[in-house]
């Protein structure tokens, strides 16, 4: 065999590859068939999982990855004298030893709670405003191959501050969070130089300067449907 033949032979390159319409860019959700599943860790919080599946083809496998319960992300915004900001906090994260400038947020983990009502909730606890406009900017998943984390990031605009006698006592690494109007410009600056590296306000603070720019065109309804989500797949 020459060396022709081979290269004649050999599967295509990704210079090869189609172009895909833009109709057909979508993730398939497809969940391929358990075989077995199996709680081999209960945590605190979230539990590590062991799932035997069937991958057709390419056999039977097994995956160990974080069960978790998903969680809402919110992207506080307001134009001030003619500059769009969006309102971070910067919270310790011990995992990764790091002060982080993040966008609000929290796990779904009320019982019976759909992810507006958490979002609100959350906005409320954290930052002590209420929101009058809310819309969806982006839906991602935090790590696909170790956790079945799905996020959903709100955008919420009109924004009132929730009345002094009612505002949630925070604790533990929420206590005395520093709280900051960033302009806009800035975090995604901030984003895309590695300044600032929580996924959620990365994601958030880009989805929200594309939708911006985009004369918000892209938001979708607080309510959207969101199959990514275990719990709302079935809706």
């Amino acid at each position: 065999m020459t060396d022709s033949d081979t290269a004649d032979s050999a599967p295509p390159s990704g210079l090869d590859a189609p172009t895909l319409p833009a109709d057909r860019l979508r993730d398939r959700h497809e969940p391929r068939p358990a075989l077995n599943r199996e709680v081999r860790y209960h945590g605190m919080v979230w539990d590590v999982q062991r799932d035997t599946f069937d991958l057709g083809d390419a056999g039977v496998v097994q995956r160990e990855y974080l069960e978790h319960p998903g969680a809402v992300v919110i992207a506080p915004y307001r134009e001030r004298d003619g500059r769009a900001q969006v309102l971070m906090i910067s919270q310790y994260r011990h995992p990764v030893g790091t002060y982080e400038w993040e966008l609000p947020a929290g796990l779904l983990d009320v019982a019976g709670e759909d992810a507006h009502a958490a979002a609100a909730r959350e906005l409320g606890e954290e930052v002590d405003l209420v929101a009058g406009t809310w819309h969806v900017l982006a839906d991602f998943y935090s790590s696909p191959g170790g956790m079945n984390e799905a996020l959903r990031i709100y955008l919420a605009r009109d924004l009132t501050p929730v009345p002094a006698a009612q505002r949630h006592e925070r604790e533990a690494e929420e206590l005395g969070m520093p709280t900051a109007w960033v302009d806009l410009d800035d975090a995604v600056a901030a984003a895309l130089s590695g300044r600032i590296n929580n996924a959620g306000a990365v994601v958030g603070v880009l989805a929200l300067d594309a939708a911006r720019r985009r004369d918000w065109v892209t938001l979708r309804d607080a309510e959207a449907p969101w199959p990514q989500h275990p719990r709302w797949m079935s809706r």
